[in-house]
């Protein structure tokens, strides 16, 4: 029987983590900024200008290049997703699911919303606005 503990470390051991300043700048040259946070914690929190908002619970339907409920970003199995939550554990597991789905450039942000704050990254107001993808086909309530 596995622990979280257990799970989180399989996760990050396939993953090559980026710390917030080395996601800023595979950002700058064209990876794709993913916030997987809940609504409120995006209104507490504050918001990454550019980042793609997809909460956690629809993530692999949205980002699947094979998903009929993909998002419009979405182009195939190569392109870079940089996943980001609250404080990077999260993140970890949600990047790890993504490359099981065949997205081997996924990975995730190091210390999470909190540590890309802390190191004076871009920042904007706290929103919990509705993505756009929730009116779309797929899961409306992750299931």
């Amino acid at each position: 029987m596995s622990t979280i503990d257990d799970l989180l470390a399989d996760a990050r051991s396939r993953l090559r983590r980026l710390a917030p300043t080395e996601a800023a700048a595979a950002v700058a040259d064209g990876a794709r900024l993913v916030d997987i946070r809940p609504g409120w914690q995006r209104l507490d929190e504050g918001t990454v200008p550019g980042a793609l908002v997809i909460e956690r619970n629809h993530l692999e339907w949205r980002l699947d290049p094979s998903s009929d409920a993909r998002v419009a970003e979405v182009t195939d199995h190569d392109q870079q997703w940089i996943v980001l939550c609250s404080e990077g554990y999260t993140s970890s597991l949600a990047a790890a699911a993504l490359q099981d789905l065949g997205l081997h450039r996924a990975t995730d942000v190091v210390g999470g919303f909190r540590a890309w704050a802390a190191e004076g990254l871009a920042t904007g107001p706290g929103s919990d606005e509705r993505p756009d993808y929730a009116k779309g086909p797929g899961p409306s309530h992750g299931d």
